[in-house]
């Protein structure tokens, strides 16, 4: 009976880590979309823009060609693309895959945004690669903002600045000279943002970074994420940090350093933003 009792213990212990590595393999290899709905007393009324977010590629490929990731990213019909940083690792050796996968997205999407994340910093060649994007028609956000038209008689502001974790943000001169009676989306690559500005003019701010918190214990959550440490407060999703500004933390769609997910699926965004009676 004991003899049973330990072989029982023992394969459902077999089962459980086979179970744990199966979560894992599909967490980090298949991505999904995620759907977000925002209203904003700013939005004029019958008009609705669509925003989709990528987020911390680390020069990941899903599929061929990446193209399950490219038939997603035509399949969301959005008005912009928005791609808050970590494109590359700060160890790749060759873009060829990345720039092959911006170049089918701008041709899809003519509003097509980017600002800075640590792992681009890192790199040896920050510059050559930031002007790579450019050549493909990527508007590279480097504290500065920039308009979108929603309709014919209102545009949107944009807002780009550089990793505030690698110390290269000027947020000051981002908002110099903004109009900031229209909606104002914030492009940072980490939310970190939240921890050390306060009372800035965005409506809604968009970051990524923390890869969802990487590793999430159900019932107890995220258990670290980038910069932030242990039980990471911003990990992934939707915080209203006042009354008059979202943080969103997108999970992100590829890892780095240790390449693991966890009941944290690779994911990209797509937000949509309509009036708020």
């Amino acid at each position: 009976m004991r003899r049973i009792v330990k072989k029982a213990s023992v394969l459902s212990g077999v089962f459980i880590a086979m179970a744990a590595i199966g979560k894992v393999i599909y967490d980090t290899n298949v991505f999904k979309r995620k759907n977000i709905r925002i209203s904003h007393k700013k939005i004029p009324q019958d008009s609705r823009f669509r925003i989709l977010q990528i987020s911390d590629l680390h020069n990941k490929v899903f599929g061929r060609n990446n193209k399950k990731l490219l038939r997603t990213i035509e399949e969301a019909k959005a008005d912009m693309v928005v791609i808050t940083g970590d494109l590359i690792d700060r160890n790749t050796k060759q873009w060829n895959q990345v720039f092959s996968l911006i170049e089918q997205i701008v041709r899809v999407y003519p509003h097509v945004f980017y600002v800075t994340g640590n792992h681009e910093w890192d790199h040896p060649l920050t510059q050559p690669f930031l002007d790579g994007l450019k050549e493909r028609q990527v508007s590279v956000l480097r504290n500065e903002h920039t308009s979108v038209p929603l309709n014919e008689t209102y545009r949107m502001n944009i807002v780009g600045i550089d990793d505030v974790n690698s110390s290269r943000e000027n947020v000051e001169k981002a908002f110099h000279g903004m109009d900031e009676q229209r909606y104002t989306i914030l492009l940072s690559h980490s939310p970190d943002f939240v921890n050390e500005y306060e009372n800035k003019p965005a409506d809604l701010i968009l970051s990524g970074h923390t890869h969802g918190g990487k590793v999430k214990i159900p019932c107890i959550g995220s258990l670290v994420a980038p910069g932030q440490g242990l039980l990471p407060k911003y990990d992934e999703g939707m915080y209203s940090i006042d009354s008059n500004q979202l943080l969103y933390v997108d999970r992100g769609l590829g890892t780095s350093v240790v390449h693991v997910r966890f009941f944290n699926q690779s994911q990209l965004s797509l937000i949509e933003i309509t009036h708020e009676d």
